[in-house]
């Protein structure tokens, strides 16, 4: 299976986009900057990132400067922690890892939680925001933020004077703190930090877009307060419609317009950047190379020979635009053509990508193509124990179907409990249809999507899908249906479906099911046999005539099904054989007294009708 964290491997040719991020922080030369890497759920906004981290200290000088990577996922705070808190709390924590090897930076690190600290607490309000105002501790809350204090008496001092309850540091009575003067206060130690540690600071801020509106704010106004710093750099990873969106909802009632919801974010972002869209080729390359990754892991690839194919996807991907595209014959270059497996996964990627791209509910998502791929996996492991042996390729097709149009799936499925054996001729003739070029029958539609994947192998119009649909109850939920055939009556319906006339062994096959099993077998077969039925053949009423004769207790039963019959569709060549059936004659004399009857029809039952006084 296939994990869903982010990665460093690269399977998408983002590389070349993570130099030229990394390449921009490297450029600033301690000057302030904050890029943001736009993107839906799901395209690899947090592998780009991890991307540009692995990039940035290469050739650096430590003598100069020193990039110190701060991963920050407001995401993880939600509902425990206020994500501004968590944010400055992460960076003093971290500077002050950083400056344990020099005593004197220690204090002044040291100094800057207390900072952090002070911060932190005035976002409690009510006893805190009192002992801020007014320099005197109210109340358990007044009395620890006291310990807080930011003299210089008690920073030289150390815990000792902190601990003494008549000294309380920078607030002191009637001597109430400037909480602007303690955030730029906040703001001039650390960048004095940074400085003095020669390291750039560079946050990457991730899963923005997972968090509930008002962390997302309140992440967004932290970054702020440590932005545009001397040796800082942002990098924050978010779909700009959802920064939109919470905006929206954080200036709920104000009619916020959509521009100014833009340039708030704008604001705070000097250089947005876009995870670049995938097209067929891409999305082609990145199933290959799962599959491939599949392969080494159960022993079918050679790890060396994996390597090598990531690195020719790479440069086949950074030419593509002058025509260099993916072909199934690129694929095949990668792997021993002579490995059948091997090839029959390139095959699928080939056979997947083209509707994985075009499809809205994938659009070439790369975490939705694993999690595609992830199922397939799953369904087929869950097949031997069952009994099933499935092509792995037509578990894709299928769940292909599943995922891109839900409500095709489930009409086919639905006709598998009527079919033959689970086989559903509506598929067999639209793949025949999409071969020959012609219409395609109901319940397909003439687009793009649907041609397409009747057109991947393996045809499914000749093969029971109930293993299939068995498999995919994760799903959705699956009948077949009560099937109380017993063996004669099964074998009695394999005989009535390719029965064109009456023969010897077609009535020893109905006598020997029985009544009640013959009649259960007339209405299944009628039904599976429509779709062929042109209502001009005497074998499309073998079923009717052959059982009745044999059981005509069962007339009631068969006149019952001919009187479903399009009568304007019916042709005269039926007639002679159903007037010779009792229970035919009175649906014949509907026909006769019907003016959708064609002309040759009601001159045949009238002369039916002669022969027989």
């Amino acid at each position: 299976m296939w994990h869903d964290n982010e990665t460093t491997t690269d399977y998408l040719n983002f590389g070349v986009v993570a130099d030229a991020c990394a390449k921009l922080l490297q450029q600033a030369n301690g000057q302030p900057i904050s890029i943001g890497v736009s993107g839906g759920w799901g395209v690899g906004k947090s592998s780009l990132v991890r991307m540009v981290a692995s990039r940035l200290n290469v050739d650096a000088d430590p003598d100069k400067n020193t990039y110190v990577v701060v991963t920050f996922n407001p995401w993880l705070y939600q509902d425990f922690e206020g994500a501004r808190s968590a944010l400055l709390q992460m960076v003093g924590d971290e500077v002050l890892r950083r400056a344990a090897a020099d005593e004197g930076l220690v204090k002044k690190a040291k100094r800057l939680l207390q900072r952090i600290n002070l911060l932190r607490v005035v976002q409690l309000g009510g006893e805190a925001a009192a002992t801020i105002a007014t320099g005197i501790p109210i109340g358990l809350i007044g009395r620890a933020l006291a310990k807080f204090g930011l003299s210089d008496e008690q920073g030289e001092a150390g815990d000792d004077r902190a601990e003494k309850d008549e000294d309380w540091g920078v607030l002191k009575p009637a001597e109430p703190v400037s909480l602007p003067g303690e955030i730029q206060a906040f703001r001039d130690a650390l960048e004095e930090l940074l400085e003095e540690l020669k390291i750039t600071l560079v946050v990457f801020v991730d899963d923005l877009d997972r968090c509930l509106p008002q962390t997302a704010i309140s992440t967004l106004e932290s970054i702020r307060l440590l932005l545009f710093l001397k040796r800082s750099a942002f990098v924050v990873a978010a779909d700009n419609e959802f920064i939109r969106g919470a905006v929206r909802v954080h200036f709920a009632g104000t009619g916020i317009s959509d521009e100014v919801a833009t340039n708030y974010f704008d604001k705070l972002i000097q250089v947005p950047l876009h995870v670049p869209r995938l097209g067929v080729n891409e999305a082609k390359a990145y199933l290959a190379l799962l599959l491939l990754e599949r392969a080494v892991a159960d022993g079918q690839f050679v790890d060396g020979q994996f390597t090598r194919a990531v690195q020719a996807v790479a440069e086949r991907l950074k030419t593509s635009w002058r025509g260099d595209a993916v072909t199934l014959e690129f694929l095949k270059g990668l792997i021993n053509p002579q490995n059948a497996h091997l090839v029959e996964l390139m095959e699928l990627a080939e056979g997947l990508a083209p509707l994985l791209t075009s499809s809205s509910k994938v659009n070439a998502n790369p975490r939705l193509m694993k999690r595609f791929l992830n199922t397939v996996f799953l369904r087929s492991a869950l097949a031997k124990p069952q009994g099933i042996e499935l092509d792995l390729k037509a578990l894709a097709k299928w769940h292909l179907l599943e995922r891109c149009d839900e409500a095709l799936a489930n009409a086919l499925a639905g006709r598998v409990t009527s079919a033959t054996e689970g086989r559903v001729d509506a598929i067999r003739l639209a793949e025949q249809a999409t071969r020959e070029g012609g219409a395609l029958p109901e319940p397909f539609k003439d687009e793009f999507f649907h041609r397409e994947w009747l057109g991947l192998a393996p045809a499914l119009g000749e093969m029971d899908l109930r293993p299939l649909l068995h498999l995919s109850r994760d799903s959705a939920m699956r009948d077949f249906g009560d099937d109380s055939l017993t063996t004669e009556g099964r074998a009695l319906r394999d005989a009535l479906m390719v029965a064109t006339s009456a023969n010897e062994p077609l009535t020893q096959a109905i006598r020997a099911a029985g009544m009640s099993q013959a009649d259960a077998v007339m209405a299944k077969v009628w039904q599976l046999k429509s779709p062929k039925r042109n209502w001009r053949q005497t074998e499309d009423v073998v079923p009717l005539l052959e059982i009745s004769k044999i059981f005509p207790d069962l007339g009631a039963k068969a006149a019952a099904l001919l009187a479903q019959a399009p009568i304007k569709e019916v042709g005269p060549g039926l007639v002679p054989l159903l007037y010779e059936q009792t229970w035919a004659r009175p649906v014949l004399d509907q026909w006769h007294a019907s003016g959708d009857a064609s002309r040759p029809v009601k001159q045949a039952i009238e002369q039916a009708r002669k022969g027989a006084r």
